[in-house]
């Protein structure tokens, strides 16, 4: 299964919304964001399972900061979507929505917002929530992708 992560408020915080995975890389000189607490511990289990795992954020950060940011805490995805990459692939599909995981072949993406929800329910594609205070966060994507593949 191909499975997308949003970024901001899903995976980092924007201030103290969650605890973060503790990280004393040298890239922290070139990333200093945090991951949320379970995400190492989710990715490690999700790619054991052999799932592909995917970021797909509206944020512009660059690619190689995003991936110098997931590398500092040994976790390599698949692929990422940045807002450009997304912008130029919504155009091209003639799609206006912030987010559509469809064009990319991406079978369930989490996220933190209730419109991406709702996007997902107009445009038919697969949508979990969880909220930056759910401690329990990454047993509800492991139970989501539990149900997806019955």
């Amino acid at each position: 299964m191909k499975i997308s992560f949003d970024i901001d408020n899903t995976l980092i915080p924007y201030s103290d919304e969650f605890e973060v995975e503790k990280n004393s890389s040298i890239l922290n000189l070139f990333a200093k964001e945090k991951l949320r607490v379970g995400t190492k511990e989710l990715f490690k289990s999700l790619q054991y399972e052999k799932h592909e795992i995917w970021i797909y954020t509206t944020s512009f950060r660059p690619i190689w900061k995003l991936k110098i940011t997931f590398a500092k805490y040994g976790l390599y995805p698949n692929g990422f979507i940045n807002q450009k990459i997304n912008q130029i692939q919504l155009k091209n599909h003639g799609i206006s929505v912030s987010k559509n995981p469809n064009i990319f072949g991406i079978d369930l993406h989490i996220d933190d917002s209730l419109g991406v929800r709702m996007e997902g329910e107009k445009f038919g594609f697969e949508t979990l929530i969880v909220e930056p205070n759910d401690i329990k966060w990454a047993s509800k994507v492991i139970n989501e992708i539990d149900q997806l593949n019955q």
